[in-house]
């Protein structure tokens, strides 16, 4: 298993390879140092995880925040806003810091992030369905879905088929990204390739999990 930590899209820009020269396309992370907050234990609670916050709440935040939120910074700890739990048994303890320093360059990380809410849509821009042919009287329904029932029988339309609606704003994984470039004094991360999610957006980096070498 591997700890998730919590960071920022900073934005894409991209990287020239020192060995063949080639444009790398990369996506710049802002990752500051996660502050472990409860590691769980079987006697405990059941099963073994490790909960990492980020982002210092504010004045204003910490006044708004609920109580049961605000209890789990104790001892001394900083009530930060977002909080992340990873499975497995680990080393850290509340109140430790984990920095970029627990990824390595070379290595390869997978990024969950939210996409980017495009609002309701349609089929052609949604699933890429083909268009209707705009000749012989065809009409405004060129954008439109073909028949998706039944000719006869019980003329009904099946569970799951293609049509229009809410497209982004999902949950969504970039798998088996490599990390070209690490700055622990800023912390920044460097990974090659698209993250999903605006810039400034949430994003939550692990060790790639499959194994990709």
């Amino acid at each position: 298993m591997s700890l998730t930590l919590i960071g920022k899209k900073r934005g894409m820009t991209r990287v020239f390879c020192k060995k063949s020269g080639k444009n790398l396309p990369c996506t710049v992370l802002e990752v500051q140092p996660n502050q472990v907050v409860q590691s769980k234990s079987v006697e405990s609670d059941g099963y073994e995880a490790v909960k990492l916050s980020a982002f210092t709440l504010s004045e204003v935040q910490k006044k708004r925040a609920k109580k049961p939120d605000l209890g789990q910074f104790k001892d001394g700890l900083t009530p930060m806003k977002t909080l992340i739990e990873s499975r497995g048994s680990f080393e850290q303890e509340p109140g430790d810091l984990v920095d970029l320093s627990y990824f390595t360059v070379g290595g390869y990380v997978d990024v969950r992030g939210t996409s980017k809410g495009k609002g309701y849509q349609g089929v052609i821009k949604r699933h890429g369905v083909a268009r209707i042919v705009s000749s012989h009287g065809a009409g405004p329904v060129v954008r439109h879905i073909g028949s998706s029932g039944f000719m006869t029988s019980h003329g009904r339309v099946h569970k799951g088929k293609k049509d229009s609606g809410q497209m982004g704003n999902a949950l969504c994984y970039a798998e088996g990204l490599e990390i070209l470039e690490i700055d622990l004094e800023n912390g920044i991360l460097v990974v090659k390739g698209g993250v999903p999610g605006p810039n400034g957006g949430t994003v939550y980096i692990r060790n790639n999990i499959k194994g990709k070498k």
